[in-house]
């Protein structure tokens, strides 16, 4: 539907985030579905508000983003900023208590964790309370190890915070990325007999082997010399056999 992509567009140059536009190009669709609407540039103020009155929500929650999301449509896209729109209510929020796991409980769990990637993603979530969206956001260089702090880039509401990182978390992170760690996942998973450095050595072989130019394959293994990158010529079995021998 062309109107959704428009208002698509206005989200994304308001710099919505990219959860809410996609929650609400769902909402949206659903009110124009389920009101039948041919052009919906004609529809009224009136029907936005009998369809806000009317629904079924799930949660107050759930009833505040609608309602956000139809007046936004109504602002941007229809230019409408009646009376009407301005006047509906938002529902008080439901004042629930979060569910607190015992700490205790919580630090047992961690210690039985064998896998490194699992205890340092559950550790550092704990550690300072961040948000699965930062954790799964969050890179090798958003780390601060001199001053102990973690850098949270572009987090909910499109905001950057500093929090800080303990000696623990630090010490379980350099284990995760450490170069035994990766030459473990190495023999674990390529080859028992080498080392991961290995996988180096194979990539620009076989892309020696494919055609690449020997000064592009000189840039990508970041030589300063081309007599480094030559060695790969002597390497690769794949190449001697296309020798064509005069006798």
């Amino acid at each position: 539907m062309k109107i959704l992509k428009i208002f698509e567009e206005k989200l994304r140059y308001k710099n919505y985030s990219e959860k809410s536009i996609k929650l609400y190009l769902s909402y949206l669709n659903f009110f124009l579905t389920q009101q039948k609407i041919k052009d919906p540039y004609q529809i009224t103020t009136k029907q936005i508000v009998d369809f806000l009155q009317s629904k079924t929500y799930s949660s107050t929650s759930q009833q505040n983003q609608y309602i956000g999301c139809l007046k936004l449509f109504a602002k941007y896209i229809l230019n409408k900023k009646d009376i009407h729109l301005q006047k509906i209510e938002r529902p008080k929020a439901e004042k629930k208590l979060p569910k607190v796991i015992d700490h205790n409980h919580i630090i047992t769990q961690l210690d039985k964790i064998q896998n490194l990637k699992h205890k340092a993603i559950l550790s550092l979530t704990y550690s300072v309370g961040l948000r699965v969206s930062e954790i799964t956001n969050l890179k090798i260089e958003d780390i601060d190890s001199k001053r102990m702090l973690i850098h949270i880039k572009n987090a909910k509401g499109k905001k950057d915070r500093i929090v800080p990182l303990s000696q623990n978390i630090l010490l379980l992170l350099r284990e995760y990325y450490s170069i035994q760690s990766c030459q473990k996942l190495y023999k674990l998973y390529i080859d028992k007999n080498s080392s991961i450095h290995t996988l180096r050595h194979s990539t620009l072989t076989h892309l020696l082997e494919s055609g690449t130019d020997l000064r592009i394959l000189q840039k990508l293994a970041g030589h300063n010399s081309s007599k480094t990158t030559e060695i790969y010529t002597h390497v690769s079995s794949e190449l001697l056999s296309k020798i064509n021998l005069p006798v």
